[in-house]
């Protein structure tokens, strides 16, 4: 039956739609059982009915006609307890309802089992025979496992809109939703234009050539034209970006190096191969290498390589000519794979959203999109790309979905949404040089979390008071190499000197998990509990030590450096570290650099780091708290799978609990903590931090105002009621309820964020 299962399973993957597969499920199945009968019957969302969608046993006439309301009949009673129902004769069942015109009188044994897919009940799968039997378990449990499998298949068919269960219409359906991840906050409404690529590399062929002088020079023509496209992309997006961000297209220069795909390419043409097939070849062999890779970053450099090649592709094609689209006013960009190349060739002051079929948050598109603030979702999987062109769209960013063809009604909510932040953004501004107190005189620092050049900017023009947390390792992800001490000397200096002499703590190189360098790889099967932050870098004492001696050098004069550890399990590795860092600190100044010693802080983000604060505060200066991934490890929950993700949640009673645990155990060794996950630049979540007594907010500058204003708005007494009544429910949805309830009976609502429709 296993081999049966997999062959079922395999067929109904490649049907061309829902229709195709259902019709090839209930022929499968009715055979696989030598049953007479095989049928599904599917949710219609728009009336609530079961609709019969295929039948194999049944007559043809009855799909698409018989219809069942919630509980009716036997099927229906299969829906509403979502659990099998097995019959020896099925008329004897006090819920059975004969459907005329279907034929079923003749069969009296059956076998429904539910189709569930996330919690829903999408329908029901049935078989039936003449005979009267009950089917035995390993009869049972085939269906079962039949229905879980089909139940992936329908909710994708459905969400694409491959049919429509009423047989009413094509297309996408209004308001159409579908999920991804947040590239970049905010919402974005607009008109989708599908962007694909130049050329389709899949479909060049093999073929020799003998002039291999002419077809190495028809390359080079060829390249030459793509590299002067990507520099004229890259000053395009000059003014919008800095100097880190505009390296990213220096990497894409760099791949096109004679040393890197060129040369390989020359090398093929050279050994009698045309331009085109030795372009296919290099980068199929480098795009599949990359995308075996577990790495999320490394699999995104995948999409970078394959998008060069197609534009070599274009330019050996066509001889580089192109034509120009027209752009319409408010336009979202759509593509299977949004690159920084194509986020170049539009007019930004046009672009109002970003979504990307394939990608995630660590895409060097995510990065920019962050950077010039546009709303984006990224890997928004069940989205069909090729049929919103011209679409109306709206981007969700805060949540990550995506709508399709939205209602009146969808669009007024989100237009609403825009127009009550550009407003409270107007209404903010005046709040930039004001201090983070609350009514009665309470005051907590807020300071920002960096990564890019274009953050800085941000976070000062916003009233930033320090920078809780610099990404380091952002510089090392968009290089090909790791750089070198003057490189780094250089960048964490433009960190530094803007918020003189105000404190910027800057984390050492985090990488592992979901982030890695394409020159570094980490292949691991569970990366996010192998070896990754603190445990790369005391492997690798010849790397921290320099990022240590970059980071102290470039402070030197300012005074405003801490150093954060991250991904602390353990005192040995805080000892280790430290020792690492006063051996760089001793050396510097015996070679006649005037340094002030930093201080050295440690991040709480795994479970072990809770219950050794005490012992950290002994051996730190300071502790700064990652909730986001002390939420996920907390939790067990990848908040980057989609099936999941809905678990994670910074309000779970146990989350909290850790979070006021941390900070009283460090200020019994009179220890300052920070906080710098996401919890932190939520207002609600802020309040919450405030009253359990964090010394310092760190989070992005877009949520800086909102912050600053909910903690101007109440009083510390307020706070530490949001606190008590937060810590009495024993579960995260009760929790978030009441605090949203509270925050707007205190004349506060329009700071909480905006929720996505259901």
């Amino acid at each position: 039956m296993l081999d049966v299962l997999r062959k079922i399973v395999q067929e109904v993957n490649a049907a061309d739609d829902l229709e195709a597969a259902l019709k090839l499920i209930v022929k499968r199945v009715q055979r696989s059982m030598r049953t007479q009968v095989c049928s599904v019957y599917l949710l219609d969302p728009a009336s609530q009915e079961y609709v019969l969608m295929a039948t194999e046993g049944l007559n043809q006439e009855a799909v698409g006609n018989i219809r069942l309301a919630p509980a009716e009949g036997v099927v229906g009673k299969v829906a509403s307890r979502a659990e099998p129902i097995n019959l020896e004769n099925v008329a004897d069942h006090p819920s059975y309802r004969y459907m005329t015109g279907s034929g079923e009188e003749n069969f009296h044994s059956f076998l429904g089992a539910p189709i569930i897919h996330q919690r829903k009940v999408l329908g029901v799968l049935v078989v039936q025979q003449k005979k009267q039997r009950r089917f035995d378990e390993s009869e049972e449990a085939f269906l079962i496992t039949m229905s879980a499998q089909l139940a992936g298949v329908i909710a994708h068919a459905e969400v694409t809109g491959a049919i429509s269960v009423n047989h009413g219409g094509e297309g996408i359906r209004k308001d159409a939703r579908f999920d991804g991840v947040s590239g970049a906050q905010g919402v974005g409404l607009g008109v989708a234009m599908v962007v694909s690529p130049p050329a389709d590399l899949d479909a060049v062929p093999d073929q020799r050539i003998e002039d291999i002088d002419a077809e190495l020079e028809r390359f080079r023509s060829a390249l030459t034209r793509v590299r002067h496209d990507i520099k004229v992309v890259g000053r395009s997006l000059a003014r919008r970006l800095k100097g880190e961000e505009q390296a990213l297209f220096d990497v894409y220069l760099r791949m096109l190096d004679d040393n890197a795909l060129a040369g390989e390419i020359e090398h093929q043409i050279k050994q009698g191969q045309w331009a085109p097939g030795a372009l296919r070849r290099v980068v199929h062999e480098h795009v599949h290498q990359f995308e075996m890779m577990d790495d999320a970053y490394l699999r995104e450099r995948a999409t970078d390589i394959r998008d060069l090649g197609r534009r070599v592709l274009a330019c050996l094609q066509e001889g580089g000519a192109t034509s120009c689209p027209i752009y319409p006013d408010n336009m979202v960009l759509v593509a299977e794979e949004v690159t920084p190349a194509m986020l170049g060739e539009v007019p930004t002051d046009k672009l109002v959203g970003l979504v990307s079929v394939n990608g995630s948050g660590n895409s060097h598109a995510a990065i920019l999109a962050r950077s010039m603030g546009i709303p984006t979702v990224m890997g928004a999987v069940d989205l069909p790309a090729t049929r919103v062109h011209k679409r109306e769209i709206i981007i969700d960013g805060y949540s990550g979905r995506v709508f399709v063809d939205p209602s009146d009604e969808l669009t007024g909510y989100y237009a609403d949404i825009m127009q009550e932040e550009q407003e409270l953004s107007r209404g903010l501004e005046q709040l930039r040089d004001l201090p983070a107190q609350t009514q009665d005189g309470h005051r907590v620092p807020l300071w920002v979390n960096t990564g890019l050049i274009t953050d800085v900017s941000l976070a000062l023009q916003r009233g930033a008071e320090g920078v809780g947390l610099y990404r380091s390792e952002v510089p090392f992800m968009i290089k090909e190499f790791f750089p070198s001490e003057a490189e780094q000397i250089e960048s964490y200096r433009r960190q530094l000197e803007p918020f003189a002499p105000s404190p910027v703590t800057m984390r050492t190189l985090d990488i592992g998990g979901d982030k890695s360098l394409s020159y570094f790889p980490i292949d691991e099967d569970n990366p996010s509990l192998g070896w990754r932050g603190i445990r790369v870098t005391l492997d690798h004492p010849e790397i921290f030590l320099v990022q240590v001696r970059a980071m102290l050098l470039a402070s030197e004069g300012l005074d405003n450096l801490r150093i954060l550890l991250p991904m602390v399990a353990s005192v040995v590795e805080v000892d280790e570290a430290v020792a690492l860092i006063n051996q760089a600190f001793a050396e510097l100044v015996d070679d006649g650099y005037q340094l002030i010693q930093p201080e050295i802080g440690v991040m709480v983000e795994v479970p072990a780091a809770v219950y050794q604060v005490r012992h950290f505060a002994k051996r730190v200066d300071f502790l700064s708290v990652g909730s986001n991934d002390l939420t996920q490890y907390l939790l067990a929950v990848d908040r980057n799978n989609p099936r999941v993700a809905d678990l994670y949640d910074s309000y779970h009673p146990a989350v909290l609990t850790a979070l006021k645990q941390i900070v009283d155990e460090a200020h019994r060794e009179q220890v300052q903590v920070s906080i710098c996950g996401e919890l932190a630049g939520e207002p609600i979540g802020a309040l919450l931090l405030m009253a359990m007594g964090y010394d310092v907010l760190s989070m992005s500058s877009t949520s800086l105002p909102k912050v600053k204003s909910a903690i101007r708005g109440v009083s510390s007494e307020q706070a530490k009621l949001f606190l008590d009544t937060a810590l009495s429910f024993d579960e995260p949805e009760s929790v978030r309820q009441a605090l949203e309830k509270m925050l707007a009976d205190a004349g506060l609502g329009h700071l909480d964020r905006p929720h996505a429709p259901q």
